[in-house]
């Protein structure tokens, strides 16, 4: 008799033996289907959530860090409490001779809020924002067209700006704004580059979208801004985080400001590094947590097939001993019980699989981030499950090979 594990046959009389009683079958066979399920969207939709999360920092260097003026907080050598102070050129210079500090990129605007800037019959209000060549050492803008800010547009300050996508659609509706002349108080810039942001993040008041970008040797002398700077952005080298050069940052601020040693309010100091961390952390516990939510859901399918597979024997008593008795060997009656659990657990763990898939592709689709499980995931959960099934096949497959043919004839 041949009852291999691919002989045609063989599986046949699998399908047989589960359509018997399908209520039975297909309650343990939803039980797996749903563990499968669960897992595989608890897993994808951790991927998604953590993407959507990323996303507001989307395009900001992993290790880096906001610096910015406050109001002092402690009056300080004739300076009271709630006044203001700047940061200049000469502190982006001390700030870049920290070692450990990688880029600097200071930024800062016209100081007088939104200003028009047209071109031909259309006009439109925007910030204004000056930048350095090391801006997308900190801050990867996307580029639609053209070109961004370059160390030689600093050094001669040339009277070049980035549109972001939403002024160039503005003053440019017809999408030709790449080489073409802006107005900006008076003075006419040649546009070099159209970009965006991915991040949520404001820089300036709003996203690049919505910004005119120009070098900050230009922006200050067009409108008398000095040596001042509005704010900066900062990297640290790899292995350093941002939070441990900032003491060395105050210090190097406060050599050449009139501010409290222990002020340190009078500095805004953000570490975007740090929240990098949190939602690392963050999601290896949501992670952690759909991997045995799902796993608890799975065991309790798995304990389902155990069940069907001890009753399967418990009916098929009389014709395993027949069996037995024409010359069936017990491998072989072992692996048709095996099969059994095999079969049930993998087709209706392929079909959870499916149904997740299908779930997360739409929420892919309507929300447009990645809510898909990778390819090797779902590979992982079917192989993990099928391990299982044939786990909780094993001891009801070893009774059937132990009964003995005389008894199992003679069994009511």
């Amino acid at each position: 008799m041949k009852t291999g594990f691919f002989d045609i046959e063989n599986w046949k009389e699998i399908g047989a033996t589960l359509a018997r009683n399908k209520t039975r079958t297909f309650l343990t066979a939803f039980g797996i289907f749903w563990g499968t399920a669960m897992l595989a969207m608890l897993l994808g939709g951790a991927k998604g959530l953590e993407a959507m999360l990323r996303k507001n920092f989307e395009g900001f260097a992993t290790n880096s860090a906001v610096l910015a003026p406050n109001r002092r907080t402690i009056s300080y050598q004739g300076f009271n409490k709630g006044t203001s102070w700047s940061l200049t050129n000469s502190d982006i210079k001390a700030i870049r001779k920290i070692p450990g500090i990688d880029a600097v990129a200071p930024t800062t605007t016209n100081m007088a809020g939104k200003m028009t800037v047209s071109s031909g019959k259309h006009s439109t209000t925007a910030d204004v924002q000056g930048v350095d060549q090391d801006f997308v050492k900190v801050f990867l803008p996307n580029i639609i067209e053209g070109r961004f800010i370059n160390e030689s547009d600093v050094v001669h300050r040339q009277k070049n700006v980035i549109l972001g996508r939403n002024i160039a659609n503005k003053i440019f509706p017809d999408g030709n704004a790449l080489g073409q002349f802006v107005n900006l108080s008076g003075i006419y810039y040649k546009v070099i580059g159209i970009a965006y942001q991915e991040a949520e993040v404001n820089i300036n008041g709003s996203k690049i979208d919505d910004q005119v970008t120009m070098p900050m040797s230009t922006l200050a002398q067009a409108f008398n801004l000095g040596e001042n700077v509005g704010g900066t952005m900062l990297t640290a080298i790899p292995g350093t985080s941002p939070t441990e050069l900032k003491p060395r940052i105050f210090r190097a601020i406060r050599a050449s400001h009139p501010i409290a040693p222990d002020d340190d309010q009078a500095m805004f100091f953000f570490d975007v590094s740090e929240q990098f961390a949190m939602v690392d952390n963050l999601f290896l516990g949501i992670t952690l947590l759909a991997f045995f939510v799902g796993i608890g859901t799975l065991i309790a399918g798995i304990i389902g097939v155990g069940n069907i597979m001890w009753v399967i024997v418990k009916e098929r008593t009389t014709e395993i001993g027949i069996r037995r008795a024409i010359g069936a060997k017990p491998i072989d009656i072992v692996t048709q019980i095996l099969s059994e659990g095999v079969a049930l657990t993998t087709i209706a763990g392929i079909a959870g699989i499916s149904f997740a898939s299908a779930v997360l592709g739409i929420t892919t689709e309507m929300t447009h981030t990645d809510f898909q499980m990778s390819f090797f995931q779902a590979i992982g959960i079917v192989t993990v499950f099928m391990i299982l099934g044939i786990g909780a096949s094993i001891i009801p497959s070893l009774k059937s090979m132990k009964i003995k043919p005389i008894e199992a004839i003679n069994d009511k």
